[in-house]
């Protein structure tokens, strides 16, 4: 099921966009990447070939809309996601244009696929409305898509992610919302995001929405949590006093997560 998926997606990339563009390079990165964690969690969760190969499928669709967002005429990943929903314009490609029957022959998955991906980017999952095995899915593309954000936002241009330069970070204030909700371990809204920093600790927070222990032992590993906080020089000592609050945060709260996960 993967490799059929993974040499119609290849094909379908090369034909309908320039490989040569830094952001699709950076976009064909990520998606390999995320397959890559797909495959890392499954195992970790000891799940059937069917669904690793699944997981690996929807991993490789999953930022479809992506790709056609680089053709938008945006600068950055800010300017793309305020003018369309990458993840809802992925799931119009696939199943309202039909393109999904390109990557994959059978719709015995198309349910799965369509509801993991229109939920792999949203700022809470709702699971009311799913069963189990979708559930599973929905899960697991989140944590491999923000274990993978982790390397993204470690190696990017910020200027060319999210329009804001290394200057602005470190010269700006962490608001206290954005402080508080980070020490209570919340997820933060885009909505409450207000200076420059505050976009940073945004991604930070993400490990607060990860379902399993398998991210999260991935970002421990590769030390993510201390890259991202180091990379930028904070000029403010009230910002730096608070950066060095959500690593404090951050480090025990992985601790703590991947302890408590295990023992279950």
């Amino acid at each position: 099921m993967f490799e059929y998926a993974k040499i119609r997606f290849n094909n379908y990339i090369n034909e309908n966009y320039d490989l040569e563009n830094d952001i699709v390079k950076r976009k064909l990165k990520h998606t390999y990447n995320v397959v890559k964690m797909a495959e890392y969690i499954s195992e970790d969760l000891s799940l059937s070939d069917e669904d690793k190969e699944l997981s690996m499928v929807i991993a490789l669709l999953h930022d479809i809309g992506r790709f056609a967002q680089t053709k938008l005429g945006v600068n950055n990943l800010l300017e793309a996601t305020k003018k369309v929903n990458h993840a809802a314009l992925g799931v119009k490609m696939l199943f309202d244009d039909n393109l999904i029957r390109e990557f994959i022959k059978s719709d015995k998955y198309d349910e799965i696929i369509r509801k993991a991906i229109l939920n792999h980017n949203k700022y809470i999952l709702d699971t009311s409305s799913l069963n189990e095995l979708e559930e599973l899915h929905c899960k697991l593309i989140r944590d491999a898509d923000k274990t993978d954000n982790f390397r993204v936002k470690s190696e990017g241009n910020l200027n060319t992610m999210v329009g804001i330069s290394d200057s602005d970070i470190e010269n700006s204030q962490v608001s206290d919302k954005i402080y508080l909700d980070f020490m209570n371990h919340k997820v933060i809204k885009k909505a409450d995001r207000v200076n420059a920093v505050d976009y940073w600790i945004y991604y930070i927070a993400y490990i607060f929405d990860f379902n399993y222990s398998s991210g999260l032992e991935y970002i421990k590993e590769k030390d993510y949590i201390n890259i991202l906080i180091d990379r930028f020089k904070y000029k403010r000592a009230d910002t730096f006093k608070k950066m060095e609050d959500i690593r404090v945060c951050a480090m025990n709260y992985i601790n703590e997560q991947i302890k408590r996960r295990k023992v279950k």
